[in-house]
């Protein structure tokens, strides 16, 4: 009888809890760390950046410029649009997906996470994780210095202020600002 068991990277995929500290984890995150270095150790060759990105990432847009240092856990978890620009020292956690849209642009030191951890303290000692993706649509501007939760959806054309903390979804065209994140204002096509 053929063994039906889910692999840890299986698990995660899915978006179910897993074992952060599973060996083909640890290893998954071995080969981005080294990627991750070599990119943000590249001269400024956009072509050589480029390629690295797409070994990286599990999608790479045309047009997509990040400015190292750039860390993740993964890497090919990250689906990334056409002409994005990612500022200096970005962490995106991607132990679920996190897809990026098309014209967007990401501020500096901004943290994406799509990934949580168990309440209740001997689960967080088993080293549990649980995967929520974080979804950001076209046109998206992200300021300086924002923090997005997992579970994040945010629409198209919307601003989120520099500073902010993002912990629940938004719609389309609103600027939102504040820790926690709400609206502040409707923008106006």
């Amino acid at each position: 009888m053929e063994n039906c068991r889910k692999t840890e990277r299986e698990r995660m995929t899915n978006g179910e809890s897993f074992f952060t500290n599973n060996p083909q984890l640890m290893e998954d995150k071995k080969n981005a760390r080294i990627l991750c270095s070599r990119f943000n150790s590249s001269p400024e060759d956009e072509s050589l950046r480029k390629a690295l990105l797409k070994q990286l990432f599990g999608h790479c847009g045309e047009r997509i410029a990040i400015k190292p240092p750039f860390h993740c856990d993964y890497g090919y978890n990250i689906f990334a649009g056409d002409d994005l620009f990612i500022n200096f020292d970005c962490v995106f956690l991607d132990a679920a997906p996190i897809r990026i849209g098309e014209h967007c642009m990401i501020g500096p030191k901004t943290c994406i996470y799509a990934i949580g951890h168990p309440l209740d303290a001997e689960s967080r000692r088993e080293k549990i994780g649980i995967p929520k993706p974080v979804t950001i649509g076209d046109n998206v501007w992200i300021g300086g210095g924002v923090t997005i939760l997992p579970g994040v959806s945010i629409g198209d054309s919307t601003v989120i202020a520099a500073a902010s903390v993002v912990t629940k979804s938004f719609p389309d065209h609103v600027v939102i600002a504040g820790n926690p994140a709400k609206i502040i204002k409707n923008i106006e096509e």
